[in-house]
């Protein structure tokens, strides 16, 4: 609404707000980065083997915890293997109760001090995420000891969480960007245990309570396992009480970790057809390097400038010029044992060739035509400060902690990179743009209607059909 009191308006609008009598107003200079603070933290490992890794940030007064158990395939091959299916259906049910405790129970004893517990599992981990008031946290840590201990997984609760699971799995393998991953995983790994992020509906059918018990008993283990607590407490007396809290949690042998996966070779990307689909998906992948290795930090820089962030060259191209794609990024992922480049986008049938292309056409411009001061500066600043204001909370900084220590770094990897970003220079930008973005580097697959795409495709090259 614009009104005026005395003669002066009480609205303005945001041009006007952004305007003098003059002409625009001058934005302000971008200030200094600022360093992460210090940190009071402790780290030690329980006569159990639990590492525990307790974090002082008293921004509020919560807590916030993380359990990470490596929970990967003993048999270490996917093929004909039902540790998928029971992961998922113990981490599904692992909350639902205790000998001691139902699943209201367990609800109502975390709301009373304003927490919560969550659990999911991937190929590599099963995690346990949770929250409370810093008052709480020996609640939680109770409820949590019971539940590593004595989970009971009730009968009525699997069989209803097991149809839950098969209707969700069922509903996303139906989904273009779920058909799209499953295929890239494929591709990039074969039968490694990690390519299978998702057991078959079927499979869930038929995992039995026994199943899951026995699961529980013999891989949900403390040894390799690591607790990361960050919030409102003092970081001695929280390792004390955690290792009173979960020193009953006991377990032969050590948390089985992934085993190595091949590396990813470069090769023409593999065609998936979906009929009647308006849209296609591209994902390709390459080998990337750890956060461990001292290149990182450039090539960090490096995937920004190509399509890491909204101001990147690969989104200026298919999604701001072109407008082929509403999302278009490329982004490291990481495992214990090593890291991939991917590049996604979503493309309209009748331009993902071109998309394609363009896509191609950027990755080999990025070593070609290196990133300039101006582009590496721009990058450095968005990296740094997403790293500061992602760690910032409590939430934030407990599960980048816990990723870390699950890629063998740690706390003080987290406070000095800042200042690893800030010593690239732009020739290390260029060094890592050529060595890791040459298109012949990637591989990947198109999931898409073959009748619209296949001439194009075919046209373009580099591309292969089932």
């Amino acid at each position: 609404m614009t009104g005026t009191i005395s003669g002066a308006k009480t609205h303005r609008t945001a041009e006007e707000i952004g305007r003098t009598e003059i002409g625009p107003r001058p934005l302000p200079e971008l200030g200094t980065q600022k360093a992460a603070v210090d940190l009071s933290t402790v780290d030690s490992t329980l006569p159990n083997g639990l590492r525990v890794i307790a974090v002082r940030r008293a921004t509020v007064p919560m807590v916030e915890i993380r359990l990470r158990v490596p929970f990967a395939d003993p048999a270490a091959s996917s093929a004909g293997s039902p540790h998928s299916a029971q992961a998922e259906l113990l981490a599904n049910t692992v909350l639902t109760g205790t000998a001691a405790r139902t699943r209201v129970e367990i609800d109502t004893e975390l709301a009373l001090v304003g927490g919560e517990l969550d659990s999911v599992v991937d190929p590599e981990r099963l995690s346990f995420t949770g929250n409370a008031l810093a008052s709480g946290l020996g609640t939680v840590l109770d409820v949590l000891a019971d539940v590593l201990t004595n989970a009971s997984y009730p009968a009525d609760e699997l069989e209803r969480e097991r149809a839950r699971l098969v209707e969700r799995i069922s509903i996303a393998r139906s989904q273009p960007s779920v058909i799209a991953r499953e295929a890239l995983q494929k591709v990039l790994y074969g039968d490694h245990p990690y390519a299978k992020e998702m057991p078959e509906a079927d499979e869930v059918a038929t995992v039995t309570r026994e199943d899951v018990v026995a699961l529980h008993g013999k891989a949900l283990l403390p040894r390799g396992s690591v607790f990361v607590v960050v919030g409102d407490i003092d970081p001695a007396e929280a390792v004390a009480q955690i290792g009173e809290a979960l020193g009953a949690w006991q377990g032969d042998g050590e948390a089985v970790q992934l085993p190595p996966l091949p590396p990813v070779n470069g090769g023409d990307v593999l065609f998936v057809h979906r009929a009647g689909a308006v849209q296609s998906q591209i994902r390709l992948a390459a080998q990337a390097i750890p956060r461990t290795d001292e290149r990182y930090p450039a090539l960090q820089l490096a995937n920004l400038v190509y399509g890491g962030f909204f101001s990147s060259r690969l989104v200026e191209n298919i999604r701001e010029d072109k407008g082929y794609t509403y999302s278009a990024r490329s982004h490291p992922e990481f495992t214990v044992h090593g890291a991939t480049l991917l590049v996604d986008a979503d493309t309209a049938s009748e331009v993902t060739a071109a998309a394609l292309l363009e896509t191609r056409y950027e990755l080999a411009r990025l070593g070609l035509v290196p990133p300039s001061e101006s582009e590496v500066d721009v990058a450095r600043r968005y990296a740094i400060g997403t790293l500061l204001t992602s760690t910032s909370s409590q939430s934030g900084l407990a599960s980048f902690l816990v990723n870390l220590v699950g890629l063998g770094l740690g706390l003080d990897w987290l406070v000095a990179h800042p200042q690893r970003l800030q010593a690239v220079t732009p020739e290390q930008v260029a060094a890592a743009a050529l060595e890791f973005f040459a298109p012949g580097n990637f591989t990947g697959v198109l999931v898409g209607d073959a009748e619209q795409l296949t001439p194009k495709l075919r046209a373009l090259g580099g591309v292969s059909f089932q």
